[in-house]
């Protein structure tokens, strides 16, 4: 069974969450902006013709559908673990 986490790395943990949600609200914050930027061009620029725009808009969507399912979908386990293993490991070398 696993250990209960101390408050300090509960804290750990917690700040390295809420980074990681911070990274990509500015990621989804730079994709929304320039592909904004990138439909005026098209629009203005070539008067409406071939909407080129959408190749960066689905190429640069999948990796921040990608990211969000990383951070917001799949918990990684695994890390937790191996963290327990070295903290443990730590811990029997400090005794």
């Amino acid at each position: 069974m696993a250990k209960e986490m101390s408050e300090e790395a509960i804290y750990a943990e917690a700040k390295r969450r809420v980074k990681e949600r911070r990274d990509f609200y500015g990621h989804l914050a730079a994709y929304v902006g320039v592909n904004i930027l990138l439909v005026f061009i098209w629009a203005f620029a070539s008067g409406g013709g071939y909407p080129w725009f959408l190749w960066p808009l689905v190429c640069w969507g999948v990796f921040v559908l990608l990211h969000y399912l990383r951070i917001f979908v799949f918990e990684r386990k695994g890390d937790r673990a191996a963290i327990e293993k070295e903290a443990e490991k730590i811990r029997k070398e400090q005794d």
